[in-house]
């Protein structure tokens, strides 16, 4: 629980907790750290503050920042524990999902994208590839200013993936 009033800057605490689950081995070496975007879900805060929890694991030396990648544990050199699936697609694997289970009407609008950006952690472009996959694959169709809709179920794919 962070404490908001007290003398400790959140992203320092921030930092601690991060810290506290790599000693305990939640998370291993070459493994990503939450990204920015996910800190700022998690934990409520904003964007700078975010990079501030990252720059200050960087300064423990406890992580490195691989630009265009992320952060993860452990020095430069240790190799990167990378994601089987592209994070795009989990994303918008449980989309289409939430769609069959009926969670999301057709003609009617999917979460916003600040909503989903909060939701899974992740940046605005990340949310936008994934409804641009949701587009190809027939799950929705968007209308510009306006938002992103369910299809009839018959513009679904076949096979039912995301």
């Amino acid at each position: 629980m962070l404490d908001r009033d007290g003398p400790v800057p959140i992203y320092v605490q921030i930092a601690d907790a991060i810290q506290e689950q790599i000693i305990s081995g939640r998370l291993r070496a070459g493994e990503a750290v939450p990204s920015e975007a996910a800190l700022e879900a998690a934990f409520g805060i904003a964007r700078s503050t975010a990079r501030n929890v990252v720059r200050e694991l960087r300064e423990r030396r406890l992580v490195h920042t691989v630009q265009s990648e992320g952060t993860y544990v452990g020095p430069a050199g240790v190799p990167r524990i990378r994601q089987t699936k592209a994070l795009y697609l989990e994303i918008a694997g449980d989309i289409a999902a939430r769609i069959r289970r009926g969670q999301f009407q057709p003609n009617r609008s999917i979460s916003s994208e600040k909503a989903l950006m909060l939701r899974h952690g992740v940046a605005k472009v990340t949310v936008r590839k994934a409804v641009a996959h949701l587009r190809e694959q027939g799950w929705v169709f968007t209308v510009p200013y306006r938002g992103t809709y369910v299809n009839e179920p018959e513009k679904w794919p076949t096979n039912r993936g995301a």
